[in-house]
């Protein structure tokens, strides 16, 4: 498919009329099926081509930008020059294959990345052959008429052409903070793109009221798509720990630098020749390089990323898998999260009187119903399940018949901070919302009999309480006749009644707040319902005991002040009747506490507290656009137990990022250690630089990696949660690390002069100081299952990769011993049966000692 220019039309210089009619378009009735099909065959689909990334020798060249990897380089250079070239050329082998293997599985990372991505779709409501449809919007042309309201991604650049308390945030285009009033009016030919009040533009979001407009551009043709254009280069996302990596990479180089280089002074002071020297300072520096670290580490946190979306979460920002590790309260919304979302009306009261069965209602509970039906935006198949509970109570009047009747002339469209819907009809508006807003606003109610009737406030407060204390969603309802001009103009309310919808809570969402409780994990509900029924949700989901949840209203936490606020969010189990303000200093509240928070919401009004909280968690079905933009998560099933089941991927991630570091230092510094005390002692060394290469990538890849497949260990979910201050290497974790790093040195030595006591060649107990290399990392690997307890105790679960990966690892090691090849490039050479004992003593010890150590540990606590 081919695209061409698109209409170059300065549609805010014209009517709206005008500028539909250039387009060929009708604002009422938008586009015909065949006709949008014809257009998107002419334009082009609307979506933006990314911008062109690094080709493939500068993504490959960036794998190496490392001072580890610089270090490395510069060792082959020096073995080099004193005529080591095969030497050198196996570490340029090694750089190389590292760059290829980090630049190969950041390929396989971004492709998981943007497939999961793509499994959040962005709609659009469109008029499609005179009728609104959900259709995706990379399908809109220019010339389509598109609807607009509060919490939508606008999809395309339009004209408006009508606009109802209409207000958009365009900061992601102009950088203006403050929402934008939009309005229809014809502007000046010269008026900046920043201040067309009559257009929207693609990928700003609409936070207030509703609209349509007529797409004039799409895709690259887009404001956006201008903007896309001036970007050369796209961002990544640093983890928190990938920095702490690189500044880890950054401070190690300059260690072994230092201390090889005071090797090499030692050495030569002691009359050593300059050449050996050089050799003895690069094995140095190649052995404590952990070259693989920071690619290895990536590799993990994609792989969890992809065993996050099986359980049904797309993670947005690699950040979000560290973190979860250490959430310690998740705010989460009550509708559709803890419940069902799965609203039917159950009561309705009205004139005084509460009924459950209306075949054949009075006047009054007739015109409730009414109500519920006229200022109402759903279909019976598609829109809020609140407005589809209000239509199907009302089914026996006949709701299409009865908005054919009194077709809508204006609307003021739900506003979280007023609560209220209005429409207006021939002969009266119509209003539902909060049960507070309605009442304070009416004075008369209609009586059984149809005529009006002093308001009796306390008996429909007496309703309320009853239907609430019932778990009960309330809506009241009430008319007035408008006084002339726009909504919300009017005249004295008449109060209709109350509607009670049961939304009942999920099966499962008891359980799973029951395991977040085990973890440590405090969970508080945050909603916008009535104080009595989120109590009444509470203590059927387990946030408390029945009847003893703790609940502040709105207008409870306007009256504290930030100290009281911070006592209050910690005490409280509920918060009921809040506004978007609010939800936002909860959670900083909480996160004044030390607490590190999660936070769930699916609505334009959620997105500030997102965006503060520490995990932002959208709704991926009935979330809107604005709330998944603003998350880290995006939760494919909306319910609390996918909440809680990222949160235990997120341990299980984090968990095995700990064990790859603490499995892979000991072998850098082990390494290391043992030429500097060869060094020290004026010895031969027992390992030469290509051999610790090998060792260090061969094992990296084939054994550390498997440590990205390894299951959730047992009891993962009744852990406390990881204080954030805490250090990714705990100190009893470091002197594990120093102990197998000693055992190392000590099993080292010891098979290398086993063998030449036993008559070996150099070359042959060099061979077997490689061995038990390998060997002791083998069994360390083992205990690495589990850091903290016993593997008898600990049990891991089945990891068929480590069974692969070890191998593998055998496989590569009986290469590298008889292969005459092997042995030439690795100076290395055949060793006997005998030979083999020191390595299988050396991994026993290693298995064992640390195996007593995690059991001394635990009984010292």
């Amino acid at each position: 498919m081919t695209t061409t220019e698109q209409p170059g039309l300065r549609a805010h210089a014209a009517t709206a009329e005008t500028v539909a009619a250039s387009l060929d378009t009708d604002p009422a009735t938008g586009l015909s099926t065949p006709d949008a099909d014809r257009r998107r065959e002419r334009y082009g689909r609307n979506v933006l081509t990314a911008p062109r990334g690094p080709g493939v020798i500068r993504r490959l060249a960036a794998q190496i930008h490392s001072p580890l990897v610089y270090v490395l380089l510069a060792a082959g250079v020096v073995t080099a020059v004193f005529g080591g070239y095969v030497d050198a050329a196996v570490i340029g082998g090694v750089v190389v294959l590292n760059a290829v293997i980090g630049y190969v599985q950041e390929s396989r990372a971004q492709r998981a990345l943007d497939a999961l991505t793509r499994l959040v779709r962005t709609e659009t409501t469109v008029l499609r052959d005179g009728a609104p449809v959900r259709v995706p919007a990379e399908e809109l042309v220019p010339g389509d008429v598109v609807e607009i309201a509060a919490g939508d991604r606008v999809p395309a650049d339009g004209r408006v052409t009508e606009a109802h308390q209409l207000e958009v945030d365009e900061s992601a285009l102009t950088g203006e903070s403050a929402p934008v009033a939009k309005h229809d009016e014809v502007l000046p030919a010269e008026t900046a793109a920043a201040d067309r009040v009559n257009m929207v533009h693609s990928g700003t979001l609409v936070t207030r009221g509703t609209g349509r407009a007529v797409v004039t551009s799409t895709g690259a043709h887009t404001q956006l798509g201008d903007i896309q254009r001036l970007v050369a280069t796209t961002a990544t996302v640093a983890t928190p720990l990938t920095r702490k990596l690189g500044v880890f990479s950054r401070q190690l180089s300059v260690g072994i630098v230092v201390v090889a280089a005071f090797a090499f002074a030692l050495g030569l002071l002691r009359g050593t020749p300059v050449a050996e020297m050089f050799t003895a300072a690069v094995a140095l520096a190649v052995g404590a390089i952990p070259e693989g670290l920071p690619a290895a580490v990536s590799i993990v946190l994609a792989i969890g990323v992809v065993r996050m979306s099986r359980r049904r979460s797309v993670v947005r920002h690699l950040p979000a898998v560290e973190t979860l590790g250490s959430t310690t309260v998740i705010c989460t919304d009550k509708t559709g999260t803890l419940t069902e979302n799965r609203m039917t009306v159950v009561a309705v009261h009205a004139a005084g009187r509460t009924v459950d069965e209306w075949a054949d209602p009075g006047p009054a509970v007739r015109e409730c119903l009414v109500a519920g039906v006229l200022c109402n935006d759903a279909s019976p198949a598609e829109g809020d399940p609140t407005e589809i509970a209000l239509l199907t109570a009302a089914a026996g009047l006949d709701p299409a018949r009865l908005r054919a009747e009194r077709p809508r002339l204006d609307v003021v469209p739900f506003d979280s901070e007023t609560r209220l819907m209005i429409t207006a009809h021939r002969g009266a508006a119509y209003v539902k919302g909060a049960v507070e807003e309605v009442l304070v606003r009416c004075s008369a109610e209609l009586g059984e009999d149809g005529a009006e009737r002093p308001l009796d406030t306390a008996e429909v407060h007496r309703a309320q309480a009853e239907f609430a204390a019932q778990g009960l969603r309330v809506l009241a309802f009430a008319r007035f006749t408008p006084t002339g001009g726009p909504l919300p103009g009017q005249g004295e309310w008449t109060f209709l009644g109350l509607q009670a919808m049961q939304d009942p809570p999920r099966a499962e969402a008891a359980r799973a707040i029951a395991a977040c409780r085990d973890a440590g994990i405090a969970v508080k509900m945050i909603t916008g319902d009535h104080a009595v029924t989120a109590g009444a949700i509470a203590g059927q989901v387990g946030l408390a005991r029945p009847g003893e949840a703790t609940v502040l209203t709105g207008r409870d936490l306007d009256e504290l002040d930030d100290g009281a606020l911070d006592e209050a969010a910690a005490r409280a189990d509920v918060f009921a009747r809040v506004s978007p303000a609010q939800k936002l200093r909860l959670v900083r509240a909480l996160q004044r506490r030390g607490q590190v928070v999660a936070m769930t919401g699916d609505g334009v009004n959620d997105a500030p507290a997102l965006r503060r909280a520490d995990i932002g968690v959208a709704m991926g079905r009935g979330g809107t656009d604005a709330a998944r933009q603003a998350a880290d998560m995006v939760l494919l099933d909306d319910d609390f137990v996918a909440i809680e089941s990222a949160v235990e991927e997120g341990r299980g991630v984090f968990d095995n990022l700990r064990k790859f570091i603490a499995w892979t230092l000991p072998t850098n510094i082990g390494e290391g250690m043992v030429i500097l005390v060869a060094v020290v002692l004026g010895a031969v060394l027992p390992i030469v630089p290509v051999q610790i290469l090998w060792i260090n990538m061969t094992t990296a890849v084939f054994l550390g990696l498997t440590m990205a497949f390894e299951p959730k260990e047992p009891g993962l979910m009744r852990r406390p949660p990881r204080p954030p201050a805490r250090p990714l290497l705990t100190r009893n974790l470091v002197r594990r690390i120093g102990l197998v790093s000693a055992l190392l040195v000590a099993a080292a030595f010891a098979g290398y002069h086993w063998e030449l006591a036993d008559g070996g060649s150099l070359a042959q107990a060099r061979t077997v100081a490689v061995n038990v290399f390998v060997g002791v990392q083998i069994a360390y690997l083992f205990s690495c299952r589990s850091l903290d307890r016993s593997l008898l105790r600990a049990r891991p679960g089945r990891n068929r990769m480590l069974g692969v990966g070890l191998g593998i690892t055998v496989l590569l090691q009986a290469l590298i011993t008889y292969v005459p090849g092997m042995n030439r490039m690795f100076h290395t050479a055949p060793i006997g049966w005998d030979s083999w004992w020191p390595v299988l003593a050396a991994a026993a010890a290693a298995f064992v000692v640390v195996e007593a150590d995690k059991l001394i540990r635990s009984r010292i606590g």
